[in-house]
């Protein structure tokens, strides 16, 4: 029997055959995808990679632009390593350090004597204290302070910035201005002078910085602007206006009084002299300060030095000065032509100064200059009315007595001949005034 062996082949049927195609799609698209994820996942961590990067560069920046931004000026202003510039590059405490030592402190003691009911005499004792400022102006050292520092005090002293502290004589003065000068026994070395130049280049606006001693304080520094020019300062000392005074902003208090008033280069523009009192609250107004001119200084200084006074003062002769203003240091003298004035006076003028009064005898009184007539109330103060009014000097307008004052301080003499412009029953009128010399002071 023959046998046969067969050969078997395997055969895939249809069904089988496609899901081994459905199987080999799948794995294709896993494959693709996770490929695709990979690629995917490293483009992102190069774009947050080149994120961190470019964060990195802007954090420098910012730590560049700071570092720069110290140096930056701003305006007038410009803050490097904690010290504080002003326009041009000035330190304020550079010139702190230019004009301390030039600066000093005044002390002495006012002894007044009362009598009890048995008439036997006793004594108070008053501690005064103020501030000055070197000067060799005439050739001479001195210190130059304010009159009312100074004013009937015994045992004046003169304290440097070194602390050294020496007897002083005042040997000159001049209350009209509230001037004063010192001569102090100190030896050559202790003397700073500080540079006085002319304050008629001033104008509102302008940087100024107050030296002194406030309330004791010494070598106090403050800064302010000049807030206006040409102000008439009443005093309870004199009848007669302090003219042309500087008001500043920079703050001034008791014991200020005598310090330099300086400029942006450390030169003496004025003397603080006086802070205004608010009456309604009794208290030092904020903001407002006075100072001696030192245009004064330098017309008066060699005359004080030299002879211990100055006669030089052009007096017109107008008398009858009611007082109006703030406190202690009152503006104004003679009453500014108001609306209600004017309306009192039935005319249409409503600047310009009033005269009350003239001196018999004196300068206005001479010329035909007239005062008023008639008494009347105007908001609750009584006005005298009728005199002339005065509107101009030399053809300068005068519009109140700031204007008058300061004109005839600065840019007069005596017995110079003016041409006072006036308004007299509603007509203007020029009249010829011989100027006199102001009586000395009572």
């Amino acid at each position: 029997m023959e046998n046969t062996q067969e050969s078997k082949t395997t055969r895939f049927s249809a069904p089988r055959l496609s899901t081994v195609l459905v199987g080999a799609i799948i794995i294709s698209l896993l494959v693709g995808g996770i490929f695709g994820y990979a690629i995917s996942n490293l483009s992102t961590s190069s774009k947050i990679s080149n994120l961190q990067s470019s964060l990195s560069n802007l954090k420098e920046q910012v730590s560049d632009l700071e570092s720069k931004n110290n140096n930056t000026v701003y305006e007038n202003n410009t803050y490097e390593n904690n010290t504080y510039y002003l326009g041009n590059n000035v330190s304020l405490s550079q010139l702190y350090e230019q004009v301390k030592d030039s600066v000093v402190v005044v002390e002495g003691v006012i002894v007044e004597t009362s009598y009890n009911f048995l008439g036997q005499p006793y004594y108070t004792y008053e501690e005064v204290q103020g501030s000055g400022f070197v000067s060799n102006l005439t050739g001479q050292f001195v210190v130059v302070t304010n009159y009312h520092v100074v004013e009937g005090a015994e045992n004046i002293t003169v304290t440097f910035a070194d602390g050294n502290t020496y007897a002083a004589d005042k040997i000159g003065s001049d209350p009209y201005v509230d001037l004063a000068v010192l001569s102090v026994e100190a030896p050559q070395y202790e003397y700073v002078p500080i540079r006085i130049v002319s304050s008629s280049t001033l104008k509102v606006g302008d940087p100024v910085i107050a030296f002194g001693s406030p309330l004791g304080l010494s070598g106090s520094l403050t800064t302010g602007i000049v807030s206006a020019l040409g102000r008439s300062v009443m005093v309870s000392w004199s009848s007669y206006v302090i003219a042309d005074c500087i008001q500043t902003s920079a703050p001034i208090n008791p014991g200020n009084s005598g310090g330099p008033l300086i400029d942006y280069q450390g030169e003496v523009v004025g003397i603080t002299s006086y802070g205004v009192v608010d009456e309604s609250t009794g208290q030092l107004a904020q903001g407002i300060g006075l100072a001696i001119p030192s245009s004064t200084i330098l017309r008066e200084l060699g005359s004080l030095v030299a002879t211990g006074s100055y006669d030089q003062h052009p007096w017109l002769g107008i008398s009858d000065c009611p007082y109006f203003g703030v406190g202690t240091a009152a503006i104004e003298g003679l009453p500014d032509m108001t609306y209600e004035i004017a309306k009192a006076m039935d005319t249409n003028i409503t600047y310009g100064v009033l005269i009350n009064g003239t001196v018999a005898g004196g300068p206005a009184a001479t010329a035909g200059l007239q005062g008023g007539t008639e008494q009347v109330q105007i908001l609750g103060t009584q006005v005298t009315i009728g005199g002339d009014i005065i509107i101009a000097i030399n053809g300068t307008k005068i519009t109140g007595m700031d204007d008058l004052s300061t004109y005839l301080e600065e840019y007069t003499s005596p017995n110079e001949i003016v041409n006072v412009t006036i308004v007299r029953n509603n007509q203007n009128m020029t009249i010829p005034v011989t100027l006199g010399t102001r009586p000395p002071p009572t």
